[in-house]
């Protein structure tokens, strides 16, 4: 079996200076960054909820859920709408990125499995590694991003909200 027969087409997006990838057949579409409405007790990552052609889609910031220091929103911010298998439930969020760099194809040979970070941090999130221009891509496997529970919360704050 050839590694490099296997081909991973990845929508890459900045976090800072960090780049990230997910699978494409997770994105939906990419939005310019717009009005998003706070929802009251929501957790701290949650930015909020849009209305997309009438849906609720709540939004998350991908900085701060990742631990980061939350930045001003640029020319360049935008809101990745994607499907995240939750126990075999898809749901529709809206992660805010810095920028969408590009689609890229990465073949098994470009890919290091995530790095062993000791048994405190949760790295599972972490598909793997690659490696583009000596700079690496953090892959990430966004069905595990999000705890079943974490999503729960959102699901039933989206049923509170009314979108006219």
């Amino acid at each position: 079996m050839s590694e490099t027969a296997v081909a991973t087409q990845l929508l890459t997006f900045k976090l800072g200076d960090e780049l990230f990838g997910i699978d494409v057949s997770k994105a939906r579409e990419v939005l310019d960054f717009s009005e998003v409405t706070h929802v009251p007790q929501m957790p701290s990552y949650m930015l909020g909820v849009i209305n997309l052609r009438g849906s609720v889609v709540p939004v998350i910031n991908l900085r701060s859920k990742f631990g980061m220091k939350v930045s001003e929103q640029t020319i360049d911010t935008c809101i990745i709408v994607m499907e995240v298998d939750v126990d075999g439930e898809l749901i529709v969020i809206g992660a805010l990125a810095d920028a969408v760099q590009e689609v890229l194809d990465l073949n098994a040979s470009q890919i290091e499995p995530p790095p062993k970070i000791g048994t405190r941090l949760n790295t599972e999130f972490i598909k793997g590694m690659g490696n583009i221009n000596d700079q690496f891509l953090i892959i990430l496997d966004i069905d595990r991003v999000f705890t079943a529970e974490e999503l729960a919360v959102i699901e039933v704050q989206e049923e509170d909200v009314m979108v006219e």
